[in-house]
């Protein structure tokens, strides 16, 4: 069920006029447990069982977290968690890929190799529960989250259906302190929910939809058009996925408000950028912030030689690009924007102090910005590496195709 279907109007209606007629904080929680539960069923109500056994584990993993008292028990139990979640996404999402890949390379290395995938169905947000749920655990192994006791709370966070699908990525710090206290409907903004709802809707069903025909005619047969047409395509995309998923995340945001819970802000202006780390602070703000707490700065983040610290990006930006999807194309795309953060890096590090540099990057940082951040959405949406080549060419070296 998505939030541009008019099923869904029904569905948060009768969601919104029953919570607000409920008195209890206890009551009103479980409803929307059960109204999640149902909203994600509406996809395939076979993997709500998938989000039932994650937030089992996980409640079970942050009881003995909290009656550990040893921290190498404690390293058993996040290790518990961290292995089951990650077992259950890689199996779903990232099976395939690894097997084909392995196939790949063993034919390239001139060894038989016989391929057996499976038929496996990605069930929907499963990328997005994985990390609310890990969040909680993780938080609870750093101290920063006290294990909780009511197993409705924790299953109410990692299932409540506005950001479920689709984000944005909430951390259990941040959530779970919200269902503490009963919402007073006086304090809710409904006309401001409202609007932000009606804009998300705008961004997704009247501008992504709207460009979208003409992307995917030039992505599926790109060698049928030429530089201008790739031009066009390539920063449409960039329009489309930009208002698919900022419109989505807003929608997400106002249909919680509405019931009075907050959500993180998850975009800030992104194309506004003047580089690539100045745009990973306003893109998909839930997920970079998740990947520099729960990944980055684990490695090692900053701490160490420079080499250290650009390897930490590397790895952090190339599972950030095959958390996105299980294709080369997307290690790529993450590939493109971590070389771009250390290329960043190391022309602030070499021209501090150079006041022609400074002056230079005032008229020039947008649109090298920009033009890098296209080039990425190349991969980003290309179906195979030939089509993005093909699509590089046309873009970046202004190299025609057909008419």
């Amino acid at each position: 069920m998505s939030f541009v279907e008019f099923r869904f109007l029904w569905f948060f209606l009768a969601v919104f006029i029953v919570y607000w007629a409920m008195r209890s904080n206890s009551a009103r929680k479980v409803w929307l447990l059960i109204c999640s539960y149902a909203f994600y069923a509406a996809w395939n109500w076979k993997f709500t069982f998938l989000v039932l056994g994650s937030t089992t584990v996980d409640y079970i993993v942050g009881k003995m977290l909290g009656h550990s008292e040893t921290s190498a028990w404690r390293r058993f139990w996040i290790a518990v968690s961290v292995c089951v979640n990650l077992g259950v996404l890689g199996f779903f999402k990232y099976f395939n890929f690894f097997i084909s890949s392995a196939s790949g390379f063993l034919s390239w290395l001139g060894l038989p190799a016989s391929v057996n995938t499976l038929n496996i169905i990605l069930p929907v947000g499963i990328s997005f529960y994985t990390f609310h749920s890990m969040s909680y655990t993780i938080d609870v192994y750093r101290g920063k989250q006290r294990p909780i006791s009511n197993f409705v709370d924790l299953a109410l966070f990692v299932s409540f259906f506005p950001p479920l699908v689709a984000g944005p990525i909430v951390r259990a710090v941040y959530f779970l302190p919200q269902l503490v206290s009963t919402k007073k409907f006086s304090n809710v903004d409904v006309r401001g929910a409202i609007m932000l709802f009606l804009v998300g809707f705008i961004k997704k069903a009247c501008i992504a939809d709207g460009v979208a025909p003409f992307v995917d005619r030039y992505f599926a047969h790109p060698a049928n058009f030429t530089s201008t047409s790739a031009w066009i395509g390539v920063l449409f995309y960039a329009i489309q996925i930009y208002c698919d998923f900022s419109g989505y995340t807003d929608m997400a945001i106002a249909a919680a408000q509405l019931v009075g819970y907050r959500l993180p802000n998850n975009f800030q202006f992104p194309y506004f950028a003047k580089n690539v780390s100045d745009f990973w602070r306003r893109w998909h703000i839930s997920l970079s912030s998740w990947l520099r707490d729960y990944l980055y700065i684990p490695l090692g983040g900053n701490r160490g030689s420079r080499g250290f610290a650009y390897r930490n990006v590397m790895i952090t930006m190339l599972l950030g690009g095959l958390w996105h999807g299980a294709a080369w194309t997307f290690v790529i795309w993450g590939a493109l924007h971590g070389t771009a953060l250390l290329v960043h890096r190391e022309w602030m590090r070499l021209t501090e102090g150079l006041k022609w540099a400074a002056h230079a990057m005032r008229w020039l940082a947008w649109p090298i910005t920009i033009y890098a951040i296209c080039v990425a959405w190349i991969f980003f949406r290309a179906h195979d590496l030939s089509g993005a080549g093909t699509i590089l060419k046309q873009f970046a070296l202004f190299h025609g195709g057909g008419d």
